[in-house]
């Protein structure tokens, strides 16, 4: 399964690469800080099974992302999970009336966060969708 990560924190880049290096799952993740530098990774790769979104980024946020990726007709059914510390409603609400296919809040603790991260990518590599 091929996964684009959108995230401007390095830590959390390398958080979830160390999460999915330990599950027993066939990943390729590729990461990009922000939205912008997201569409340009898109632009250039023949295939993106699942997005995970992060919403607080510079120079173009999630949900500005978000709507961007569901104007163009290649990429706007691949499922995007959103993985934020946002908890707030509005963001929440935004971000599925633009189409995405869950919303994830970051727990703080690392062994939470690799819980959570584990059954997210167990349940997509398992998704119909996926499957050869």
């Amino acid at each position: 399964m091929k996964v684009l990560l959108i995230e401007d924190d390095k830590i959390e880049q390398m958080k979830l690469q160390r999460v999915t290096s330990k599950l027993d799952l066939n990943l390729e993740l590729t990461s990009a800080e922000n939205g912008e530098q997201a569409l340009e990774v898109l632009a250039a790769v023949e295939e993106v099974n699942l997005i995970v979104l992060d919403l607080n980024m510079p120079r173009m946020n999630g949900l500005e992302f978000l709507t961007e990726l569901r104007k163009n007709d290649k990429w706007k059914f691949v499922p995007v999970v959103v993985l934020t510390t946002s908890s707030h409603k509005e963001d929440i609400y935004s971000a599925y009336r633009l189409g995405i296919s869950g919303y994830l809040v970051k727990p703080l603790r690392y062994e939470d966060y690799s819980t959570l991260v584990s059954a997210m990518f167990n349940y997509w590599t398992n998704c119909e969708l996926f499957r050869n």
